[in-house]
């Protein structure tokens, strides 16, 4: 049985080999993750070389995602750390400011004063030191230490429930992004996504560029969760970036926000990933936690298309079997069937209730699989996001980004044909017999064929149910 839920890896200095990246493609994964918050450029261009050539000899379809590191607040360059106190006074200056007492650091983001109130809780080094807005202006801010700890150089520093005036793309993004579209990246991640303005802006640059790449927005500050709507309605996909939302919502909220994110997603027939210390004990210990078994199974059991390993799979010592767990918790959980908030999506036209129609018919038909021929992907996608119960979605594109911006689909596996539009019944004897050939059919088996390709008078928006021979 194929697994459904889909494994995003991130690469890094520990995956960064052919060799390796085949045998995380073997273990399970379908998407790689470029971290643009750590990668030099000259490295993308070598190791999208490397990916290339082990899909090619795994024979296997992968696709990109480009992580962009967007517009981060971090503190600046200390020569030596600091040890900080509860009640120590700590000093912020704007870029181009000399500090004004011993404990000082610069900022990278000039504006910040405008932003923050007095009163207003900064916290750094992700969330682990929290100090308190005394005093402000154009140059510098005082703050106190509430929570103590050791600040280092280059820290990030969140403010939870503050809006900054941040652009949506940094000078360093705009590079890595003509650096992605011509590397022919899938998926490009927005960091620090806060309204959907921000999601358009990307769409138009990507535009611009020539790319058909799809946007994955991170949600990752009180002000996305806020947006969220907006964020979902021009998002091709939304990731639930737990790590910094994790800093800036408190913890108790963090699940109940997970949660509403795969709602809303599967029922505005949005793309949802899950993210960031789905194993993190993993990336050093051979075996996960049992909470972390518990958080993946959660979220398998919520029906998110993509499950994402971050540092276990780009500088742990267990990346390989990292995704082996994640695939056995996926598979098991999936036959204990899913949380159903698809039975809540909403169908906008024919087309789409068409779509349901096909899925109510394989969710009736026992063992049954699902074939689908899709010009743009879009039914395809439908189909994915109605949440069939058990059916596998065989999808035939003629179009190579199509079938690779379908490999984040929860269910779906992407195959490129060439749509003959004289003769559909042989087309689709050609998929089958393709399918039988990888092991994914077998004599006996009921599929049920929908497509949104015309080939003469037949097929377009049709729905099939044809035993296989």
């Amino acid at each position: 049985m194929l697994r459904k839920t889909k494994i995003i890896s991130t690469l890094g200095p520990v995956t960064e080999e052919r060799a390796m990246i085949a045998k995380l493609i073997r273990a399970g994964a379908n998407i790689f993750r470029l971290n643009m918050s750590h990668a030099a450029h000259d490295w993308i261009r070598e190791v999208v070389v490397e990916i290339r050539a082990a899909e090619e000899m795994t024979e296997s379809n992968v696709a990109l995602l480009m992580d962009m590191q967007g517009p981060a607040i971090r503190t600046g360059y200390l020569q030596e750390s600091f040890l900080l106190k509860v009640g120590q006074e700590l000093e912020f200056t704007a870029p181009g400011y000399q500090p004004s007492q011993a404990l000082s650091t610069a900022t990278n983001y000039p504006d910040l004063y405008q932003d923050i109130e007095v009163g207003n809780t900064m916290l750094l080094d992700n969330g682990l030191i929290h100090v308190e807005v005394l005093a402000k202006n154009a140059e510098r801010i005082l703050t106190k230490v509430l929570i103590p700890g050791k600040l280092s150089s280059r820290k990030h520093i969140n403010l939870p429930g503050v809006n900054v005036s941040l652009p949506a793309l940094t000078d360093k993004d705009e590079k890595d992004l003509e650096l992605g579209v011509e590397m022919g990246v899938h998926f490009f991640a927005l960091s620090f996504a806060r309204q959907g303005a921000h999601v358009q802006y990307l769409r138009e640059r990507l535009q611009s560029l020539g790319s058909k790449a799809r946007i994955i927005a991170k949600v990752e500050d009180q002000q996305a969760v806020r947006n969220l709507d907006e964020i979902i309605h021009q998002a091709d996909a939304v990731m639930v970036a737990r790590g910094d939302l994790g800093i800036e919502v408190p913890f108790e909220e963090l699940p109940i926000i997970q949660r509403r994110i795969v709602k809303q997603c599967t029922i505005k027939s949005k793309r949802v990933i899950v993210a960031t210390h789905m194993l993190e004990s993993m990336t050093e210990s051979p075996v996960p936690t049992r909470a972390e078994v518990t958080d993946v199974a959660n979220a398998v059991y919520e029906q998110a298309d993509a499950v994402m390993l971050s540092g276990e799979s780009a500088m742990g010592k267990y990346p390989e079997e990292c995704v082996q767990m994640l695939d056995k918790i996926a598979r098991r959980t999936e036959r204990s069937g899913g949380i159903g908030y698809a039975e809540f999506a909403e169908l906008k036209d024919d087309k789409q209730k068409s779509v349901k129609a096909g899925v109510v018919l394989a969710n009736s038909v026992e063992d049954s699989k699902i074939l689908v021929f899709t010009r743009r992907g879009v039914m395809a996608h439908h189909i994915s996001k109605l949440r069939p119960e058990k059916a596998p979605i065989f999808a035939f594109t003629a179009a190579e980004d199509v079938r690779k911006t379908l490999v984040l689909n929860r269910a779906v596996e992407a195959f490129w044909c060439d749509f003959d539009h004289q003769d559909a019944n042989a087309m689709i004897d050609r998929a089958i017999e393709q399918l039988k050939g990888l092991g994914h059919l077998e004599s006996g088996d009921k599929v049920v064929i929908l497509s949104d390709v015309l080939i003469g008078e037949f097929l377009n928006d049709a729905i099939l149910l044809r035993q296989v021979t």
